[in-house]
């Protein structure tokens, strides 16, 4: 298939282009920009070995419109959006859906011209009525609000367009490229001498290594196009406390990186979000033939690196 796929240069991105053309497809990459330094960087070099990638090209620009319109395009997956400051408890929902959503219909209709057989958007399990966990499944911030409110407008124009509508929901993802997050955190103190500590062991959330989830969503890609109407799945693997995980993750650097991988567990006094928020749909691994060691020793490596 021919694939046009936003948002190739955030870390999970990267892992779905590669998953991609690793199964034999085109995929083209729109990028919002030219210059990137840094991790994002990096992970822009490694795409541009996988995608063919179009540079100041930002959603629902008049470029973009182009891209499409020149294009025949099997399948758009609509995986960027607005992520600027998204941890704020002052990030704007509604701007962000706006751009999220940037002249949509008119990107939808300009593939549809040229033969699109379905679009699949990317969801989150931080946002609103996801997954399974403690009801109200709220969401967990103005950026999971801005997420539900993207994948209302795109159910919405399915349902008034005709087009196949896939949603993949993705849980907590961890891998190699991945943004400096909790198993950065951890690495960099082991690294120091230091024992990290987990501020809130309690919470039960849902952690998958994105190279697993990287191949199913190749795999929700192919299958798409033979649907009528919206199908959605929610990947799952590891679905435990956060501070069980973050006793996985040590037991495994530590017998690979050959170093001490103490943690602390604290006693959790914050309780902000739902105590409980997981995907749905347990992996099969031995369906996509991947390795769980090789997934371990592939983090492994890229933290040595």
């Amino acid at each position: 298939m021919r694939i046009l796929l936003t948002g190739a240069s955030s870390f999970t991105g990267l892992w779905f282009a590669k998953a991609l053309a690793e199964r034999g497809h085109s995929v083209t990459a729109p990028l919002r920009s030219s210059n990137y330094s840094g991790l994002r960087g990096q992970r822009v070099s490694k795409l541009s070995k996988v995608a063919e990638v179009v540079h100041d090209c930002s959603f629902g620009s008049a470029r973009f419109l182009d891209v499409a319109a020149q294009g025949h395009f099997n399948l758009f997956c609509h995986h960027a959006s607005q992520t600027n400051d998204y941890r704020s408890a002052n990030f704007d929902a509604l701007r962000a859906t706006s751009e999220n959503v940037l002249n949509l219909s008119t990107t939808l209709r300009t593939l549809n011209d040229k033969g699109l057989s379905g679009v699949i958007l990317t969801g989150s399990i931080f946002e609103q009525d996801e997954g399974a966990g403690n009801e109200p499944l709220r969401a967990f911030s103005p950026y999971g609000l801005s997420k539900g409110l993207t994948w209302q407008y795109f159910r919405f124009l399915s349902e008034t367009m005709g087009f196949s509508l896939g949603k993949f929901v993705i849980p907590n993802p961890f891998g190699p490229f991945e943004e400096p997050r909790f198993c950065n955190y951890l690495i960099q103190a082991w690294y120091k001498g230091e024992t990290p500590s987990v501020k809130t062991p309690l919470y039960v959330r849902d952690n998958i290594h994105v190279d697993l989830l990287a191949v199913a969503y190749a795999r929700f890609c192919e299958f798409l196009p033979s649907k009528n109407g919206i199908v959605r799945t929610n990947p799952s693997f590891y679905v435990e406390s956060q501070g069980a995980f973050a006793q996985r993750f040590a037991r495994e650097m530590e017998a690979r990186l050959d170093m001490p991988c103490p943690i602390e567990l604290l006693q959790q006094t914050e309780f902000t979000e739902p105590m409980t928020r997981i995907n749905v749909d347990r992996i099969n691994e031995a369906e996509f033939n991947w390795s769980e060691v090789a997934a371990w020793n592939a983090e492994a490596d890229f933290y040595r690196q």
